[in-house]
C-alpha cells in the first residue's frame, strides 16, 4: 500500500508562567504516570495570555492532591523527521538486462512514494550511465534533464558494477581510493559529497550474484589493499572514518535467494533456470539491518511490491530530530533556564525526562540538556530519551513531546 503519512509531527510546547499558583484540594489535582508529576488537564484560573489552552504541571509532587503547580499556555512547535539518503547499486553484468529495465522504469515511482511521506529524500544511483540495454538513464522528473543528468534529489555515479563486486565498488567509489576513481575501470564519479551526515541511510542492491566481500568486511574493514586484487579499499561503512554516518543503516535487495530459512538455496526463473548465486552475503546484511528483499527470479511482478516495500522500510526506519527548538515564552515572560522540564506524552500518560548537565552526563540513561547552558536556543534529548521519543512520536506514532517552562527543573 503506498504511503501517505506525513513526517512533520506536532509537538505541544507548554510555555508556563513563571509565577506558579497553588491548586486547592479538589480543584483538579494534577496526575501523571510519572512519579515526578506531569500534565493534569486544564486549570480553572484565567484566560491564557496568547489565546492557547491552559495546563497544569505538578512541581515536585507525585500526582497526589494539593501539589504546587504551574499554570500555563500551549504554544506550537514541530518535531521534524531527519532526511534520508537512499543508495541504489545495480549490477551491470550481461544477465541483468531485465532487472536494469525495471529499475529504469520504476525509480521515479519509487521516488514518488518517498515524496508522498514528506521526507527530505535523496536518491544516489551507482550504476553505469547510458541508454544501452545494460546501462541506466533515469528519466525525468527524478533526473535533472532528458540526458540522464543529475537533479536536486538525484545523483548518479556512473560505475560499471561487476557481478560479484558491488560492495567493493560501493566502498571504493565512496572513498575514491586507487582503482575506484572516476575514469578507472571499476570507478565512478565521487558521490560522498552527496551524503548528509544527519540523514538515515538505506542501501539497496540489485544483482543476480553474490558479493565476494563479506558482510563483516563491508562494515568493519580496516582499509588497505582489497583482499581480492591489488586495488585499495577505504574502511568499512561502520568505521570511525565516517563519523557515524552509516550507523543504523538499512540494507535491502532484490537478488537470487530462494528460501526464507536457508540462505544457500537459489531461486528459479519461470523457465527453471537459476541465477549464479543465492546471494548469502546480501541475506546476512538484510537480516542484520532489518531490511526487505525480493526474489530476482520472480521477474516483473516482483518489482512494484519491492519498490513499495523498500519505501515503507525507509519510512519506518526514518528518525526524528531530537534537537528541539525552544519557542519564545508567552508575552511578558522571560526564559528561566532553571525552570524547564521535558516530558513524553502518550494519550493520558506522561513521563518526565530528567535534566542533565551536558551530553557527557547522558551516560546510558534518560535525560535532556541545553545546546548552550548560558544562552540556550534548543533542548537536546539524550540518546536513550531520543529513542523513546522516536518510538512514541516518530513516524505513524500518535505521541508527542512537551517542553514546559516555569517549573523547577527535575534533574537526574
Amino acid at each position: 500500500m503506498p504511503m501517505s503519512h506525513s513526517l512533520t509531527l506536532s509537538v505541544a510546547v507548554l510555555c508556563v508562567a513563571c509565577d506558579a499558583g497553588v491548586i486547592p484540594p479538589g480543584d483538579g489535582d494534577p496526575t501523571s504516570s510519572s512519579s515526578t508529576g506531569g500534565i493534569g488537564g486544564n486549570s480553572s484560573g484565567g484566560a491564557p495570555s496568547d489565546g492557547g489552552s491552559t495546563s497544569s504541571f505538578a512541581r515536585g509532587g507525585n500526582g497526589s492532591g494539593g501539589a504546587e503547580a504551574c499554570t500555563g499556555v500551549t504554544a506550537e512547535a514541530t518535531l521534524e523527521a531527519l532526511p534520508v539518503d537512499i543508495i541504489w547499486m545495480v549490477d551491470n553484468s550481461n544477465s541483468m538486462e531485465p532487472s536494469i529495465a525495471e529499475v529504469k522504469a520504476g525509480l521515479n515511482d519509487f521516488a514518488d512514494l518517498i515524496a508522498a511521506s514528506d521526507l527530505d529524500y535523496r536518491v544516489i544511483l551507482l550504476s553505469k550511465r547510458g541508454t544501452a540495454p545494460l546501462e541506466i538513464c533515469v528519466p525525468e522528473p527524478l533526473a535533472g534533464d532528458a540526458a540522464c543528468g543529475n537533479g536536486p534529489r538525484f545523483f548518479q555515479s556512473s560505475v560499471d558494477v561487476l557481478s560479484t563486486q558491488p560492495l567493493e565498488q560501493f566502498l571504493g567509489t565512496l572513498g575514491q581510493t586507487d582503482g575506484y576513481m572516476f575514469g578507472q575501470a571499476r570507478g565512478g564519479e565521487p558521490w560522498a559529497q552527496e551524503l548528509r551526515l544527519e540523514a538515515t541511510k538505506t542501501i539497496v542492491v540489485v544483482t543476480d550474484d553474490n558479493a565476494r566481500l563479506s558482510a563483516t568486511a563491508f562494515q568493519t574493514f580496516a582499509g588497505g589493499q582489497n583482499p581480492f586484487n591489488s586495488l585499495t579499499l577505504p574502511p568499512g561503512i561502520l568505521e570511525p572514518t565516517y563519523n557515524g554516518m552509516f550507523d543504523g543503516f538499512l540494507f535491502s535487495g532484490i537478488y537470487g535467494w530462494g528460501d526464507p530459512n536457508d540462505p544457500s538455496v537459489i531461486c528459479q526463473y519461470p523457465d527453471t533456470s537459476s541465477p549464479p548465486s543465492a546471494g548469502p552475503t546480501y541475506t546476512t546484511l538484510v537480516q542484520l539491518s532489518g531490511g526487505v528483499r525480493a526474489k530476482i527470479c520472480d521477474g516483473a511482478p516482483a518489482w512494484a511490491s519491492f519498490f513499495d516495500s523498500v519505501a515503507q522500510a525507509v519510512l519506518q526506519s526514518s528518525e526524528v530530530d531530537c534537537v528541539l527548538e525552544i519557542p519564545p515564552p508567552p508575552q511578558g515572560e522571560t526564559l528561566d533556564v532553571d525552570k524547564v522540564n521535558v516530558q513524553l506524552v502518550s494519550g493520558n500518560d506522561a513521563t518526565v525526562v530528567p535534566g542533565v548537565g551536558s551530553e557527557a552526563d547522558c551516560g546510558g540513561g534518560e535525560g535532556w540538556y541545553y545546546d548552550d547552558p548560558v544562552a540556550p536556543t534548543h533542548v537536546v534529548l539524550c540518546p536513550t530519551s531520543c529513542e523513546q521519543a522516536q518510538q512514541l512520536a516518530g513516524p505513524k506514532q500518535p505521541g508527542k513531546v512537551e517542553v514546559l517552562f516555569g517549573c523547577d527543573t527535575i534533574v537526574r
